[in-house]
Formats: C-alpha cells, sequence, structure tokens
C-alpha cells in the first residue's frame, strides 16, 4: 500500500471507531470509563465508575466497604485519612471523595477531564485502582 492509499484507509478504519483516527484509538480503558465517547473521562464518569465498583465490592450489602472489601485498593494510610469518623469503613459518599481527591491530582491542567496521557500518569494509575 502506497503511503498516498493508506491515509484514506486509516481514516476510514477511524470512522468505524466512533470518530477516532485509527492511530489514536482509546484503550479498552477509556472506553470503559468515557460514557459520552469525548475521549476524556470527566469527574462525573468516574464517579459513576467508582459508584458502580463500590456496590460489586459491598459484598455484604451494608453500605460500607471495610478494608478487606476494598482489597489492597487503599493503603491502611490512605483508608485512616479517608474513615474521618474512624468506624473502619468508608460509606460510600467518603469513597467518592477519596476518587475525587485523586481525580483533581491526576488532572495537573485543572481542565476537567483525564485524557489517556493523564490517565497512565502515575496519579491517574492510582485513580483508576478505585474506578476498575
Amino acid at each position: 500500500m502506497t503511503r498516498r492509499m493508506a491515509i484514506p484507509y486509516f481514516l476510514a478504519i477511524g470512522s468505524n471507531l466512533g470518530g477516532w483516527p485509527a492511530w489514536a484509538a482509546p484503550s479498552r480503558t477509556m472506553r470503559a470509563l468515557d460514557t459520552d465517547n469525548d475521549g476524556t473521562v470527566d469527574l462525573e464518569e468516574a464517579r459513576k465508575a467508582a459508584s458502580a465498583l463500590f456496590d460489586k465490592l459491598d459484598r455484604d450489602h451494608d453500605g460500607t466497604l471495610d478494608r478487606r472489601e476494598l482489597g489492597g485498593r487503599l493503603s491502611a494510610a490512605e483508608f485512616a485519612a479517608a474513615d474521618p469518623d474512624k468506624d473502619g469503613t468508608l460509606s460510600k459518599d467518603e469513597y467518592l471523595k477519596v476518587v475525587e481527591s485523586r481525580f483533581k491530582a491526576a488532572d495537573p491542567d485543572n481542565d476537567g477531564t483525564l485524557d489517556e496521557k493523564e490517565l497512565r500518569s502515575r496519579a491517574g494509575r492510582s485513580l483508576l485502582r478505585l474506578l476498575q
């Protein structure tokens, strides 16, 4: 295939990926989190994913997660900081506050969205542990 032929080919493939150019196809993680398909994850999308994971991890259906249920997603120090009432569990609101804090840490340009590069950063990976 010549270079002249390749560009329309890649553009055609990209159109089959929901508007993404073939060379910038979204990762599986981005496709799962980016529910409005704009190429970024905003705080509401992150909160939605975190809420769904919280419900999945809450095996005893008591509306809280203890350290065991969290499965290592937070260190002991992070868990203690996220548990202001010191009851040894995190409510969904407490969990979502941690998610919001990590989202902001992963958004250095403060545009309110996370792109692929930001999700791959150390702070982004830290956030993803609370979303997946």
